[in-house]
């Protein structure tokens, strides 16, 4: 097993409320040699640069916030959350059961990872929507 899936099957902790996304964003070392995976697109080829990781961190915030209107997170999901090597962001729009116990958890929408990922496979295609918002994103 890789470190990556390791790191993915490992033990993670949820940030419940959006102050503690809040608080966990400035924890983030941006260039700290991040790989930003958007599941069911192309694996990375290198880490983000640390211009990269600050529009990643800003525009997916705003797009949970707004797509996920409650008053608490807890859809996102980091190793450690005070030095964080791997981060699960679950896609507001295809939760499933990410929030409990699944045999067959939905994989996350996006990954940030410390340790260049490996392919995690979707259930069904990668939405249209959410492909565009990552070319606006990165231009790619």
């Amino acid at each position: 097993m890789s470190e990556f899936e390791q790191l993915y099957v490992g033990r993670l902790w949820s940030l419940l409320s959006w102050q503690q996304l809040t608080d966990f964003w400035t924890r983030i070392d941006r260039g700290g040699g991040w790989y930003l995976y958007p599941v069911g697109d192309a694996l990375p080829d290198a880490p983000a640069s640390a211009e990269e990781v600050e529009t990643f961190i800003a525009r997916i915030d705003e797009l949970l916030r707004r797509e996920h209107p409650h008053d608490y997170c807890g859809i996102v999901y980091a190793d450690d959350v005070q030095a964080p090597r791997m981060v699960k962001i679950y896609d507001p729009n295809n939760l499933g059961v990410s929030c409990g116990f699944s045999k067959n958890p939905p994989p996350p929408g996006w990954v940030m990872s410390r340790v260049p990922p490996v392919e995690l496979q979707r259930a069904g295609p990668l939405p249209e929507s959410r492909k565009r918002w990552w070319q606006a994103l990165f231009g790619s």
